[in-house]
């Protein structure tokens, strides 16, 4: 149902790089991010993680994770599918950085969280074949 799973988050000068890399375990425990160092617009140092999951398992794990939402973000997540989806099929979710980092998933939609990317398995590769794939997902 999910070819792969890309995660991105970014660190300012302000944070703490451990704790978010925490935040992101905690909402992918196998992650191993990558780091990128580079410079934010007020020409401050800015810290990206990132990363991809290809592993059936650990995105069977992740999708567990989606299942124990709250009802209401299940609800949300459904009612904004076709938005948070691109042409190729891509399925995009942010949650709040601080937060994930105290075990509590919310899905945010503002810039400073953990982005998340589903590459939908879908044939043929169409955005609505890819929606269809996901409300699967979403309504079990």
């Amino acid at each position: 149902m999910i070819h792969n799973l890309s995660y991105r988050a970014f660190v300012y000068g302000t944070e703490n790089e451990e704790k978010v890399r925490e935040a992101i375990c905690i909402l992918l425990p196998t992650a191993l991010p990558e780091k990128e160092v580079t410079e934010g617009y007020h020409k401050n140092q800015v810290i990206i993680l990132q990363g991809k999951i290809t592993k059936k398992r650990e995105i069977k794990d992740f999708l567990k994770k989606l299942h124990s939402l709250k009802p209401s973000a299940k609800k949300r997540i459904l009612r904004e599918l076709e938005n948070r989806m691109d042409e190729r099929g891509n399925f995009f979710l942010r949650f709040d950085k601080q937060r994930a980092y105290l075990g509590d998933l919310k899905l945010v939609e503002h810039g400073d969280a953990l982005h998340i990317k589903l590459k939908i398995a879908a044939y043929p590769a169409r955005k609505e074949e890819a929606l269809k794939v996901a409300r699967q997902i979403f309504e079990e």
